[in-house]
């Protein structure tokens, strides 16, 4: 008779996510929860003939894994080619970096080099660099800069040639191509933007196998276990299709494609459309309603602070969006929506309540309305009767909560990511770092949700502040719940996966302020270690 694996947890606080709210004792067997309760009761438990391996938490404090409810797995894998502008505020800074990224790398003569993190708000006067700077800084290959909001960049006269952009190039629907008296300035933002990204040179394949495991490693290190690709293209279908042959992921991997990748993701990646496929499956469909709010291209019902009429602008029809409301009827799969304005969120709100009129089905989809940062106090009544899940990037407030001041004034600013407005009136919803953009580092967002702090040490909204069990919850058990998946993960209870996330301290005890600063000590996959911090 085959031995068993059995692992018993004990010495620290074990917190559930259930009305229990804790026990003393955990015992995995087999990658399950076999048992969790009194530490004598638990004990009691374990089989005769397993080889047990008992960890004393000594004083840590042991969770269900963090679920990722909204990011871009892929991207953030390939981050690790790219060469990040994270913090750098004039052209000379970013020219030395990527100066530095070219030599290191060995980046061939005339091959592309690819920036990220850029953020103009961080240049003076929030002004873009003009053409001339940018192509002074990289004089012999095309460059494309991405923003760190991933919804606008920066190229170089070499990258717009090489993609045959020129002053006459039509920008398609949703997107905008920037000329400035008839001629291009190297600024391209939302769909025009996007489609220069899915036209660059492929990857090196084993070179994003190496970038994946990396990925991995970084979100394991937060203590998530469940991770999203929230934009999936059919160009990276053979990858994932190497993911699941080669057996290369250790986390849950939940992909959402775009309507016009659906159907050869159906065909392509059979198995993963039914369930998890060595760790990978997918989730259903993802569409994006607006821009970005720091970027000034998020789409509000009122126009933005200082402006007379400019709203920012939606990227689909109302006939585009009923048309993946019905994808999603029929095909049963839950649909994401990017929405990050109050505009946006009204024609998703709007076509969602004409789409469940004829496909009544689509509440039961737990369709999710991601981001939501200037979602009305009117429309998250509206969303709960329609069975809406809202995910927002809480964290936010910190990195440019004192921009969305600016942006919005401070009236419309402090009802960003309106979590406590969400929880008051029943809305389900769950937190995110939409990595790439920020890193997914869960406590630090649980300490966003909990003090609300910007920056500049301006408190923003104190009324949606949300306690840090609730906030908690919001990426363990409710995020499980979003992914229907709250029978296997989100909170530690016997017959469920033993994903589990162990942090150095108790963030329920822990001063607010402090939240930030918690390690994640280790982090386990179905019962297996997969990172730990020593």
């Amino acid at each position: 008779m085959a031995v068993r694996e059995e692992t018993l947890f004990y010495g620290g606080r074990i917190l559930t996510m259930t009305k229990e709210r804790e026990v003393q004792a955990l015992l995995v067997r087999d990658g399950k929860i076999a048992a969790a309760g009194r530490r004598e009761e638990v004990r009691a438990q374990v089989k005769q003939a397993a080889d047990v391996k008992e960890i004393n938490l000594d004083g840590a404090v042991l969770l269900p894994g963090f679920v990722d409810s909204h990011s871009h797995f892929s991207q953030v894998a390939s981050s690790f080619l790219q060469v990040s502008l994270d913090g750098m505020g004039t052209t000379e800074e970013m020219g030395r970096a990527i100066g530095r990224y070219r030599k290191e790398a060995g980046v061939a003569p005339g091959g592309w080099i690819v920036a990220r993190d850029y953020d103009n708000n961080l240049f003076a006067g929030a002004k873009n660099p003009p053409l001339s700077e940018l192509d002074a800084i990289c004089p012999d290959h095309p460059l494309i800069i991405q923003h760190k909001s991933g919804h606008m960049g920066l190229l170089n006269s070499l990258a717009l040639s090489a993609l045959g952009i020129t002053e006459k190039t039509q920008a398609p629907e949703g997107g905008r191509i920037e000329t400035r008296d008839g001629a291009l300035t190297g600024y391209l933002e939302e769909n025009a933007f996007i489609d220069c990204l899915k036209r660059l040179p492929p990857t090196d394949e084993n070179a994003m196998f190496s970038a994946c495991e990396k990925a991995q490693r970084l979100y394991a290190s937060y203590g998530i276990t469940t991770i999203q690709d929230g934009m999936a293209v059919k160009e990276m279908i053979p990858f994932y299709r190497a993911l699941m042959e080669k057996n290369l992921l250790q986390c849950d991997l939940v992909a959402y494609f775009g309507l016009d990748a659906g159907g050869q993701a159906r065909r392509d990646l059979a198995g993963a459309w039914e369930g998890y496929t060595s760790h990978f499956r997918i989730g259903g469909f993802k569409m994006f309603l607006d821009g970005s709010p720091q970027g000034r291209t998020a789409w509000m019902r009122k126009p933005y602070e200082g402006e007379k009429e400019y709203c920012g602008y939606g990227t689909m029809t109302d006939e585009a969006v009923l048309e993946a409301f019905e994808t999603a009827a029929r095909e049963k799969r839950q649909i994401l929506a990017h929405c990050n304005g109050d505009g946006a969120a009204e024609q998703y709100l709007s076509c969602l309540e004409r789409a469940e009129r004829e496909f009544p089905q689509l509440s039961c989809l737990r369709p999710v309305l991601i981001h939501g940062q200037l979602l009305g106090p009117d429309q998250v009544s509206r969303a709960v009767s329609l069975g809406v899940i809202a995910s927002f990037f809480i964290a936010h407030i910190w990195y440019w909560g004192d921009v969305h001041i600016r942006n919005f004034g401070m009236e419309r600013a402090s009802r960003i990511s309106p979590a406590g407005t969400a929880r008051r009136l029943g809305l389900p919803f769950t937190l995110h770092q939409d990595s790439p953009v920020i890193r997914p580092d869960m406590m630090e967002t649980v300490w966003c949700a909990v003090n609300r702090m910007t920056r500049a040490g301006v408190t923003l909204g104190a009324q949606e502040r949300l306690g840090v069990e609730e906030a908690l919850r919001a990426v363990t058990r409710t995020a499980a719940f979003q992914y229907f998946e709250e029978g296997e993960k989100g909170t530690l209870e016997a017959g469920k996966r033993a994903d589990l996330t162990v942090l150095e301290r108790d963030p329920l005890t822990a001063d607010p302020d402090s939240l930030r600063s918690i390690r994640v000590v280790a982090t386990y996959k179905d019962g297996r270690e997969i990172y730990a911090s020593r």
